[in-house]
C-alpha cells in the first residue's frame, strides 16, 4: 500500500468530515473499501459519504447487510454500498451486480471478501477505535494522486 497516512478523529463529527473528503474526490470507477472490525465505524463512514455525496444531510441511507448490496443516484453518477458481511467470497459478485457497480462509486463494507475482485487503485480506509466513545482511528491507503488532497 501507497505510505499510509494515520488520523485521529476524536468523535463522530471528525469522521464525518473525513467522509466528506472523501466523497468530494470521489469520482466514477472509483472504490472505497472499509475495513475495521465490527463497530469501528464503516457504515457510519459509508452513511456520512453518502450524505455529502448527495448534497442531502437527511438522505435515508439504511445499512446493506441483508440486502448486500444498496443503489444511490448523485449529483455525480451512480454510487452502491456494499456490505459483504454475509458473503464468502467473490463468486456471489457477479449476482449483485459488481461489475456493473463498477462504473460508479462503490464503498465496499468487508473488503477481504472481494477476493481477486479487490480493485488495486482502490482507497482503503482502515477504521479501528481510538479510545474515547466516538474516538476513531482512520488508517488510509492508496489514491497516490488524490490522498493529499483529501488531508488537506
Amino acid at each position: 500500500m501507497d505510505n499510509p497516512v494515520t488520523l485521529l478523529l476524536p468523535d463522530a463529527g471528525a469522521t464525518a468530515a473525513l467522509a466528506a473528503r472523501v466523497a468530494a474526490r470521489a469520482r466514477a470507477g472509483d472504490a472505497v473499501l472499509l475495513e475495521g472490525p465490527l463497530g469501528a465505524g464503516k457504515s457510519f463512514f459509508a452513511r456520512a459519504f453518502l450524505r455529502a455525496a448527495a448534497g442531502d444531510p437527511a438522505l435515508e441511507v439504511p445499512s446493506p447487510t441483508f440486502t448486500l448490496v444498496q443503489g444511490y443516484d448523485l449529483p455525480s453518477g451512480p454510487a452502491h454500498h456494499f456490505d459483504l458481511w454475509r458473503l464468502d467470497g467473490p463468486a456471489a459478485l457477479a449476482e449483485l451486480g459488481w461489475e456493473e457497480a463498477r462504473e460508479g462509486i462503490v464503498l465496499v463494507e468487508w473488503p477481504d471478501r472481494l477476493g481477486h475482485l479487490r480493485p488495486a487503485d482502490a482507497l482503503t480506509v482502515a477504521l479501528a477505535p481510538g479510545g474515547a466513545e466516538e474516538a476513531r482511528r482512520a488508517t488510509l491507503s492508496g489514491w497516490p494522486a488524490r490522498l493529499a488532497a483529501v488531508l488537506a
